[in-house]
């Protein structure tokens, strides 16, 4: 039996590839040391798990348990100048990689969980996170950059593969990333008002759909509609309705109806020309290819189409977190999301744990 022991010691040694010496000492002694193996726990009936896992740091209050588990003596690694172990490692790769909006788990087996501090917008920095899981040894797992989290959602974890790592691998990683590669952005409140267009709606004819619907998703990030004014299909009115909204303090301004290409649809014009900047009149988002987004200095108008009405989700939903985290969209970010701007209209929409506005 004793040999068998000796052979699995063996074995685990040459596995960390002379990173760690093994040694066995007196486990009062052990405060501070690496366990190199599992140490099970059995009370029958009752329990059979590992009471220390390998790579566990021996703590002070350690040493009772140790002691009822019939361990006056223990195995540990020594650890070589240059190497760190798997915790200290995470830690700093943690340190490294981790932004703003973010709170942890504790570190355990070389791993810590990243966890949103708020409701927000996950910002990822994709190219750096591909060159620090190139390294190797090391990882960063992420969900999808851009996705709206919710306050306690695990948004990313790291890990150290092996028990010890070189140090040197530490600090490259340092060297390389510059900046941080994950935060969450909190959502900023914003006064919004709504112009809808169309003679059919400012008549009577039918009841305006869009508002209620924007109301609802507006809500759900806290915002508040201060009001929502119906205007015929006249260019000069629509415009005017837009500026007045812009004057008495709206932060973000939707406007809804005619926003196709038919001849008497003024909305995209009466946009275009009260002088701010066009972003973007289409998107590649299905369903939401007649979207438009522009800017007054800062101030954000959005052009919605039909389909707002009455989609489960849209273009109106990849957006709006963006705009209330605070970043100012380009034609770039909107051309972006041809790669997973397909809806797949789910019979039950599991948005956004889908693939819905992920390519980005």
């Amino acid at each position: 039996m004793r040999e068998k022991i000796e052979d699995f010691h063996t074995k685990l040694a040459f596995r960390v590839k002379g990173r760690m010496k093994m040694k066995k000492i007196n486990v009062h002694e052990a405060v501070g040391s690496v366990i190199c193996h599992d140490i099970t726990q059995i009370i029958p009936g009752k329990v059979k798990d590992a009471a220390f896992k390998k790579g566990h740091i021996v703590r002070e209050e350690d040493i009772p348990v140790l002691l009822s588990l019939g361990k006056e003596h223990l195995y540990v690694w020594e650890k070589k100048e240059g190497m760190l172990h798997e915790n200290e490692a995470a830690e700093r790769l943690k340190n490294l990689s981790a932004g703003k909006g973010l709170c942890f788990s504790e570190t355990k087996e070389g791993k810590i969980n990243f966890i949103a501090e708020a409701d927000g917008l996950l910002k990822v920095h994709k190219k750096l996170l591909l060159e620090l899981n190139s390294m190797g040894e090391i990882i960063l797992s992420t969900l999808h950059n851009n996705m709206p989290v919710k306050k306690g959602q695990k948004v990313a974890g790291t890990k150290i593969i092996p028990l010890v790592i070189e140090e040197e691998k530490i600090k490259k990683a340092e060297e390389i990333i510059n900046k941080k590669i994950i935060e969450v952005l909190p959502y900023r409140s914003k006064k919004i008002a709504i112009v809808t267009t169309g003679s059919e709606v400012y008549s009577g004819r039918i009841k305006d759909a869009f508002g209620p619907v924007i109301k609802r998703k507006v809500e759900e990030f806290n915002c508040q509609v201060i009001g929502q004014v119906i205007v015929p299909d006249d260019l000069e009115v629509i415009k005017k309705a837009i500026k007045e909204w812009i004057s008495k303090g709206a932060e973000m301004i939707i406007c809804t109806g005619g926003m196709s290409v038919d001849p008497d649809d003024l909305t995209p014009t009466a946009i275009k020309s009260i002088g701010g900047e066009l972003v973007s009149y289409g998107a590649p988002i299905l369903p939401g290819s007649m979207f438009l987004l522009a800017y007054e200095k800062e101030l954000p108008i959005l052009g919605l189409p039909g389909c707002v009405m009455y989609n489960e989700r849209t273009v109106f939903d990849l957006v709006l977190p963006r705009l209330l985290a605070g970043e100012k969209l380009t034609n770039y970010d909107i051309a972006s999301y041809g790669h997973g701007g397909l809806c797949m209209e789910c019979d039950q929409c599991r948005f956004p744990n889908c693939s819905f506005g992920k390519g980005v």
